[in-house]
C-alpha cells in the first residue's frame, strides 16, 4: 500500500470513527460501502473501531441465548439454505412438537448458564392455530417457572398472531430477512422478501422485541449486504444475529464455500458500525467459518451469543463459549428490556 493510499485509508477509519463516537451519529450507506471496500491488510483497524462502538453505543456486557428447535424438520418452505425444508433431500427428519418437560429442561439448563433469553424455534412457514395454543401455554409457564426471557421463531405472522404472542408474554419475535431484498429471489421462492419484512413490522407494531437475522455467504455482494444493513435498519431490530452459511448436504447451496475468516470479520465489523445500538449476536456458522478467530469476532462489535447447540448442527461446548468470555473479561448481562 502506497504512502498516500495509506492516508487515505486512515481518513476513512478516522471519518467514520469521528462520526459515530464524536458525532453519535449513524454512518451513511456509502460510508460504509467505502469502509467494505477497503483492503484486507486494514480489517483488524475497521474492527477496533467497531469494537470501540459497540463499547460507547451498547456497554461492555454480553448477552447470552439458548435456542431449542421444539418442532424441527418438514417445512413447507425452500429457503435454499435450510436442511429442515421438506422440498429437499437432507437427513433432517420432521419431528413433532416436544412435550412440555421436554421444553422446560431445556429452558432450565439455558437458565443455569447464565442466559437471560430463550427462543423456541418451529420449522413452519407461519403457525396454524394448534401452534398458536401450544406456544400461548407454552410461553408464560417457561418464563414464570425458569425466570427467563422467553423468545419465539414461528415463521410468518398476521397481525392478530403478533398481537396474541405479545398479550401472550412473548419479549421477543425472530424473524430474519436473511438477506438483500435484491437477492431474496435467489434464495426463497416460496414466499417473498415483503412477507418477512411485514411480518417484523408487525412485531414492532404490538410491542415485542424484533429479533431480525441474516445470513452472510449465499452467493450475495459486498453491495447487496450493505443494501442489507439499510433494510434491517428500516424494521429496527433490537437484536440482529449474525449467521454464516453452513453449508448442508441435500440443500441447493450444499458446494457453497465458506466466508474466510478475515471477510467474517469484516463483515461483523461493519453490521455493528451500520447498526451501532442494536444487540448484535454470534449465531450459526460461526465456528466453522471463523475458527480460530472466534474470540477476535468478540471485539469485532459482537456483544450477545448463542450457547450450546443450533437448529440442525452443533455449536461449541457451551463452556468453551463461557471461557472465552471469562477470558476477554467480558461481562454476561441482560442487553434489553427485562421480565
Amino acid at each position: 500500500m502506497s504512502l498516500t493510499a495509506s492516508s487515505s485509508t486512515r481518513a476513512v477509519i478516522g471519518a467514520a470513527g469521528d462520526a459515530l463516537l464524536d458525532e453519535r451519529r449513524q454512518l451513511s450507506l456509502d460510508e460504509l460501502a467505502q469502509l467494505a471496500s477497503l483492503p484486507d491488510s486494514v480489517v483488524p483497524s475497521v474492527a477496533a473501531l467497531a469494537h470501540e462502538v459497540r463499547l460507547a453505543w451498547c456497554g461492555p456486557d454480553v448477552e447470552v441465548e439458548g435456542i431449542l428447535s421444539a418442532k424441527t424438520g418438514g417445512c413447507p418452505e425452500d429457503c435454499h439454505f435450510c436442511s429442515q425444508s421438506a422440498k429437499f433431500e437432507t437427513q433432517v427428519l420432521a419431528t413433532p412438537f416436544l412435550d412440555t418437560g421436554e421444553v422446560l429442561r431445556a429452558a432450565e439448563e439455558t437458565a443455569r448458564l447464565g442466559a437471560s433469553e430463550f427462543c423456541i424455534v418451529l420449522a413452519v412457514r407461519g403457525p396454524d392455530e394448534r401452534t398458536m395454543t401450544r406456544l400461548l401455554e407454552l410461553v408464560p409457564m417457561v418464563r414464570d417457572r425458569v425466570g427467563i426471557n422467553v423468545a419465539v421463531s414461528a415463521g410468518i405472522l398476521t397481525g392478530e398472531q403478533a398481537k396474541r404472542l405479545a398479550d401472550g408474554g412473548v419479549h421477543r419475535y425472530n424473524h430474519n430477512l436473511e438477506t438483500a431484498r435484491s437477492h431474496f429471489p435467489n434464495i426463497v421462492t416460496t414466499h417473498s422478501w415483503d412477507e418477512r419484512f411485514d411480518t417484523c413490522k408487525l412485531v414492532h407494531a404490538h410491542g415485542m422485541e424484533l429479533c431480525c437475522g441474516v445470513l452472510i455467504g449465499m452467493g450475495e455482494s459486498a453491495q447487496q449486504r450493505i443494501e442489507l444493513i439499510g433494510q434491517l435498519r428500516e424494521v429496527e431490530p433490537a437484536e440482529v444475529p449474525i449467521n454464516f452459511l453452513n453449508p448442508r448436504p441435500g440443500t441447493p447451496l450444499a458446494d457453497v464455500a465458506l466466508v474466510e475468516p478475515l471477510e467474517a470479520i469484516r463483515w461483523i465489523a461493519l453490521f455493528r458500525l451500520g447498526l451501532p445500538s442494536v444487540i448484535l449476536r454470534y449465531a450459526g456458522g460461526r465456528e466453522v467459518t471463523l475458527r480460530e478467530l472466534q474470540s477476535m469476532g468478540m471485539t469485532s462489535g459482537i456483544n450477545a451469543l448463542i450457547v450450546g447447540n443450533y437448529l440442525t448442527t452443533l455449536g461449541r461446548t457451551p463452556t468453551e463459549d463461557l471461557q472465552m468470555l471469562d477470558d476477554l473479561r467480558m461481562p454476561i448481562g441482560v442487553l434489553s428490556k427485562v421480565l
